[in-house]
């Protein structure tokens, strides 16, 4: 006999909330909001005994890992932050259907102890599901700075859940936490969460519906109760034991003719929460109003319609400026040894006979082009994401997302695209994984579309070089170090205005629809700590990005090689490729060598440059320039012009997504179509943005 459809979605839902385990092992849920330092207790729990992946079927990244304590097994599950059960994020989705739906035997809530009644909506609404709830108070040591001090005790009797105050980066209350996670698991520690009362006319809403659940052995009735009454009936879509099913919703809902207006419900419920968050702050928690006074001036300038958006672009040119300048000695010094290196190898090869053809393509191709993209990635990479990190940590990544958000929903666009645009500067593929914090499908889609019109590290050396050695030629040392950093920073700022235009074009013809709302929590300002913020960025980041394109450009050297050196009549296969594409370039003001290029930097933006000097040199192999003087000879030899040079960095802006991005936007929609689509709308945009100029600039002229 074959399956039912309904028994084939009941084991999908069964995969994904049933965490595989021993029977020896105990399941412990981690949730909180953002920025509450959850992953910190996370990794302090867990240490190394952990590893991520993807919940089956989704593409929200899960995280697992293991510790012991007593001689018992414990596994915890690190839940994407949320700040509330009622959303349409795929991440908070999942935090939502785990909490209610989940096999865990305790569920610890994370909570920031700067800004704790932020916080505690989600502790009430998690208190309603069940009573295994630890309170877990992180970051008193960042509310001593600010001379914040928590009533532990009286916050315990009126939630009467077990609350226990952490700094996780250090250690402190983290032996007390374990304590309480074996007592609620072995039911030494037995509470019911206090229940909050609401007003008249939803307890009369409740009182209701509860006897009609009574009888279909439905736990936490009272929590089912409030959700037919402010919810659709797709929260119900997990079928699974002891909870209501969405047939069973409808029909409750048409017996007792619950017409409610949700949304408004959900609103009235959410702002007693609110309300009463507020109280227990009153009650338990004293603060220092002076430094919360100074954190809201800081950010009443951070912040403010008049300076916010000139010091984010001042701080952009700063982080390039010394990214490039500090770049710039490391990258030839790497590139001196690497290249060296290979001289080495080649004389070895010699000795070992190696036959010539297979010398050339292992040497000349593949291993030229890995010094190639290492030298020039890996110096500006690991400058870049630290002091990029570096401003995550300290919170200020949240206040440009804050600074942007008005003009992204003026773009029918969603104010956390800035923040995974943000993302797209160290890798589009990262910035394309990141916009899976959009909570929208609709405006997931615009995000991922529009990722690529911010530069990515493989393009920066590009746009680098070329404005280097055609628009920093003043006598001035002073200022030519400042001229490459400008022109990145102008190039961003196209970007974003391009991302805003696709953005607001998208939302009205392809993915039309209304802004969702949000809520952007601005966390306290954090003296980012040196070992996390150094492993972050070149652990985490500057590894896994110069790997990637590691693995990418080595077959992309093998292959240009061959290209370069494969005869067609008089010309090699690649100049019989730019002759073709020559005249089409040149209608954009470049030429077929440089589209060329580009086309061949399709698995890698990094090996642009060297294959187009590969291309003008005729040398047959990826080159390298000894001076930016040199670059400008050899290019200004070459044909270029100041429009050649400006509509170089343009098209590198603008142009279609590397093969990496390409593919993880396949991944992440799960749509040929939006890959498709991702490719051919910042290529159109591309060839017209550079035709316009071309053509600008041949009228003046």
């Amino acid at each position: 006999m074959g399956l039912t459809a309904q028994s084939v979605k009941i084991d999908a839902m069964k995969d994904v909330f049933d965490i595989v385990k021993t029977d020896s092992q105990h399941v412990i849920a981690l949730a909180g909001n953002p920025n509450t330092g959850k992953s910190t207790v996370f990794n302090y729990l867990t240490g190394l005994k952990q590893h991520t992946g993807n919940w089956p079927g989704k593409t929200v990244v899960s995280a697992r890992g293991e510790y012991s304590y007593n001689d018992e097994e414990y596994i915890v599950v690190d839940l994407p932050g949320s700040y509330s059960l009622f959303t349409s994020s795929k991440d908070e989705e999942v935090s939502r259907d785990f909490i209610c739906y989940g096999d865990y035997e305790a569920i610890v809530v994370v909570a920031d102890a700067t800004c704790l009644e932020r916080n505690l909506n989600l502790v009430f609404q998690i208190s309603e599901i069940t009573n295994k709830v630890i309170l877990c108070i992180n970051l008193i040591d960042e509310a001593k700075k600010k001379n914040i001090a928590i009533d532990k005790e009286g916050l315990e009797r009126e939630l009467n859940v077990p609350v226990v105050l952490t700094a996780a980066r250090s250690g402190i209350g983290m032996d007390e936490l374990k304590n309480l996670i074996e007592k609620i698991t072995f039911n030494s520690e037995k509470r019911k969460p206090a229940i909050i009362t609401y007003d008249d006319y939803i307890k009369s809403e409740i009182n209701d519906i509860l006897p009609h659940l009574e009888d279909l052995n439905i736990s936490n009735i009272r929590w089912t109760a409030l959700r037919l009454i402010d919810s659709n009936t797709d929260i119900f879509s997990i079928n699974k034991e002891g909870h209501l099913t969405v047939s069973q919703a409808k029909k409750i809902k048409e017996e007792l003719n619950i017409n409610t207006d949700t949304i408004k419900l959900r609103e009235m419920i959410a702002e007693h929460n609110y309300n009463y968050a507020n109280e227990l702050k009153q009650k338990y928690v004293t603060e220092d109003t002076k430094k919360i006074k100074r954190d809201k001036k800081i950010d009443d300038i951070i912040t403010s319609k008049v300076l916010g958006l000139p010091i984010m672009l001042l701080l952009l040119g700063l982080v390039f400026w010394i990214t490039i300048q500090g770049a710039n000695i490391p990258s030839q010094m790497l590139a001196r040894l690497l290249f060296g290196i290979q001289d080495k190898l080649s004389s070895l090869f010699v000795q070992w006979e190696v036959p010539m053809i297979l010398h050339n393509i292992l040497l000349d191709g593949i291993y030229r082009t890995l010094a190639w993209v290492v030298s020039v990635m890996l110096p500006p990479m690991a400058i870049f994401f630290p002091l990029f990190t570096f401003l995550e940590d300290l919170g200020y990544l949240p206040r440009i997302a804050f600074n942007l958000d008005h003009m992204f929903k003026k773009a029918c666009a969603h104010g956390k695209q800035c923040l995974t645009m943000c993302m797209g500067f160290g890798c589009n593929a990262a910035g394309v994984i990141g916009c899976r914090i959009i909570d929208s499908p609709r405006e997931r889609v615009i995000a991922i579309l529009t990722n690529n019109f911010v530069p990515c590290n493989g393009r920066f050396p590009t746009i680098i070089v070329i404005s280097s050695a055609f628009f920093a030629v003043y006598s001035n040392a002073y200022v030519n170090s400042l001229i490459p950093a400008l022109f990145i920073t102008l190039m961003v700022l196209f970007g974003i205005i391009v991302t805003l235009l696709v953005s607001y074009i998208l939302s009205k013809t392809l993915l039309k629809g209304v802004p969702s709302t949000f809520t952007l929590e601005l966390p306290p300002y954090r003296v980012p700590k040196i070992g996390r913020l150094l492993y972050t960025s070149i652990i985490d980041r500057t590894i896994f990005v110069l790997s990637r394109a590691v693995i990418i450009a080595a077959p992309a050297g093998a292959i240009t090689w061959i290209f370069a050196n494969i005869y067609v009549g008089d010309l090699s296969i690649l100049s019989h490729v730019a002759n073709f594409l020559d005249p089409i370039a040149k209608t954009i003001g470049l030429d077929g060598i440089i589209l060329m290029a580009f086309i061949m930097g399709i698995p890698a933006n990094e090996i642009v440059l060297p294959v187009l000097l590969m291309a003008y040199l005729s040398t047959g192999t990826l080159t390298d320039f000894e001076s930016v003087d040199h670059l400008r000879t050899i290019l200004i030899n070459n044909g270029w012009t100041p429009l050649t040079a400006l509509n170089v960095m343009l098209f590198s802006l603008l142009h279609w997504p590397c093969s990496t991005a390409l593919w993880t936007i396949k991944k992440e929609t799960g749509s040929i179509k939006w890959t498709l689509l991702s490719f051919f709308i910042p290529t159109a945009i591309a060839f017209a943005v550079c035709f316009i100029t071309a053509s600008l600039y041949r009228l003046i002229l």
